[in-house]
């Protein structure tokens, strides 16, 4: 059996009441392959979380966007990941690029937030890529790696971890790696090479079951050919998610299914 596929939303800072409803509203009457052959996680803002649980179908699952390094307390304007268990949500987003370069978030902030969110119970969707910069520098696998090896360090049990490769160049621009560029063996792209670490990282195991998703304007005309690429394991969309096409690109684990 191979690497379910995963495909996430990631609303980001966008919605009303009224426009997260109908976002709701289309995916409860989407025609989608059943939860065995993909899981689907939407992560609206933290202001719509109990709106979006208590009316999306069971079969998809909800996400925070981000969650505090550590327990509770006198942090104005941070949310624990107690309160997202409290809340019952499963999973949460971890070490998005917006928070990494907008907020300066280090790797080894990060890595404190995956630890701490797992030890409290959640699941998470943890985010790594490059800059345009690092990219043309010839450092993209060099600035993955030390993302990644900043989480394997905190992290013993990777069965409750997605990694989301997510280029920072290809977030909101419309460009996209490539179906070829996102699974070659090159410091380019690094679904493969992600692997490759990992297997000279961590276990046989964390190896074969990890899910690598990829995230940079994915859509609903790429999603296809890219969900076909063995080392893509689904995908972290963003704008497209706020649209119909996601129901496209959640239907794409068919063709991983097929292949």
């Amino acid at each position: 059996m191979g690497r379910k596929f995963f495909v996430g939303g990631n609303w980001k800072c966008t919605g009303t009441t009224e426009e997260v409803k109908k976002i709701v509203s289309t995916l409860n009457d989407a025609q989608v392959p059943s939860s065995d052959v993909v899981e689907v996680v939407v992560s609206p803002p933290y202001v719509f979380l109990p709106l979006v649980k208590s009316s999306l179908r069971p079969d998809f699952h909800v996400a925070a966007q981000n969650c505090w390094v550590k327990k509770g307390g006198a942090f104005t304007g941070e949310v624990s990941a107690e309160m997202l268990v409290n809340l019952g949500i499963p999973w949460v987003i971890l070490g998005h690029s917006e928070r990494r370069s907008l907020l300066n978030e280090s790797n080894e902030f990060v890595g404190d937030k995956v630890a701490y969110a797992l030890s409290q119970g959640l699941k998470v969707i943890a985010c790594v890529g490059e800059t345009l910069e690092q990219r043309e520098a010839g450092s993209t696998m060099e600035v993955v790696a030390a993302q990644t090896k900043a989480i394997a360090a905190r992290v013993s049990n990777w069965a409750d971890v997605v990694l989301a490769y997510e280029p920072v160049w290809a977030i909101g621009t419309g460009k996209v790696a490539s179906p070829a560029q996102a699974q070659e063996a090159s410091p380019s792209f690094v679904h493969f090479e992600l692997r490759k670490w990992l297997h000279a990282n961590t276990s046989p195991e964390v190896v074969a079951t990890t899910r690598i998703i990829y995230g940079g304007s994915v859509n609903g005309a790429n999603c296809k050919e890219l969900a076909a690429k063995p080392d893509v394991d689904g995908f972290l969309v963003g704008g497209a998610s706020l649209k119909p096409e996601f129901i496209d690109i959640i239907k794409s684990a068919e063709v991983k299914k097929s292949a």
